[in-house]
């Protein structure tokens, strides 16, 4: 799918036709999403420049995620798909000179489908296609911090659950264990959110730098200012992530701590009723031996005499485990 804008009357306005590579020409924005090999031809026709495959896209290395080619600027980084299954990293090109932008996605994005429609209100006269790509980059990082805002108001909720589980726990320890797996859960959904985060302002940290060294002879004057700021916010951004990955890891460490406390519990009960449960058993077995010889066989109070040792020797060492503290 193709959306073009272009700027007439000091304005930007969408294209209704991009059909055609004469109405291309005049775009100063064109975003490609799941573009079909012809949609890509009509495009590379109209602006005179390649567009990047999604394997290009894709690729880690510094070299290809930064280049410089024919004038043009050819970028991409990871951006994050919220699914219902949890949150994916997609990849984003962006290929742009001094005269128009081209956007390559492969899957839709909410900040780009926001950017796209509020993007003619917010236009100011003359746009190029450096101002749009500092725009969209400034609307990426804005997004970023947004749901770093969300993991932080996540974490603060999970860290009174779990702190407060103790004192208000209700339904046993079958309602605790179902807490503290639904917790792992989401925190694990939470840290590879955190993660996604991080990938995509890694990468525009190193955009920007780049941007300012290697389109400095021909990037606007004005936009230098917004990429300084846009530095800096992305260095702010990228701090709370690694306060967010920290305290998320400190609540990962007590989930699991009190996990271990519940299993060292059962364990506790599991060994407290085999102590308790030899002796008798070990009585039991000896007056359950069939022989004469047997002194007790004979007292009239045997019976009872066999069941007071029972008793006594469960409950002495219920008595010590109590003076111990331990149950």
């Amino acid at each position: 799918m193709i959306t073009a804008f272009a700027c007439g009357d000091g304005n930007l306005h969408r294209l209704t036709d991009t059909g055609s590579t004469e109405a291309l020409r005049q775009a100063v924005w064109i975003d490609l999403l799941n573009a079909t090999p012809d949609e890509i031809d009509r495009v590379q026709q109209a602006t005179g420049l390649q567009v990047p495959s999604q394997a290009e896209v894709s690729e880690i290395e510094s070299s290809s995620r930064l280049a410089s080619r024919d004038g043009a600027l050819y970028l991409s980084m990871p951006l994050i798909q919220l699914a219902d299954d949890g949150p994916r990293g997609v990849s984003a090109g962006f290929v742009f000179t001094l005269e128009r932008l081209v956007t390559v996605r492969f899957a839709p994005s909410r900040v780009f489908d926001t950017f796209l429609e509020h993007l003619p209100d917010h236009a100011t006269p003359h746009q190029t296609g450096p101002h749009i790509f500092v725009g969209l980059l400034e609307a990426i990082v804005d997004r970023q911090a947004d749901v770093l805002e969300q993991v932080r108001a996540d974490l603060d909720t999970l860290s009174h659950g779990i702190f407060a589980m103790g004192a208000n726990q209700k339904g046993g320890r079958k309602a605790e264990d179902a807490t503290l797996r639904r917790t792992l859960g989401r925190l694990g959904h939470i840290g590879d959110l955190i993660s996604h985060v991080r990938e995509t302002q890694v990468s525009a940290a190193r955009i920007v730098p780049y941007v300012e060294a290697t389109a400095a002879d021909w990037m606007p004057k004005a936009l230098m200012p917004r990429l300084v700021t846009l530095r800096q916010d992305i260095a702010s951004v990228s701090d709370f992530d690694t306060h967010l990955n920290d305290k998320l890891q400190f609540l990962l460490d007590a989930t699991l701590g009190f996990i271990n406390i519940a299993q060292n519990n059962v364990m506790k009960v599991m060994a407290i009723a085999s102590v308790v449960g030899i002796p008798p058993v070990l009585i039991a077995g000896i007056y359950g031996m069939n022989f004469k010889n047997i002194p007790e066989y004979d007292w009239a109070w045997g019976y009872q005499w066999g069941w007071a040792l029972i008793l006594l020797t469960t409950l002495i060492p219920l008595g010590v485990f109590r003076w111990r503290k331990w149950i």
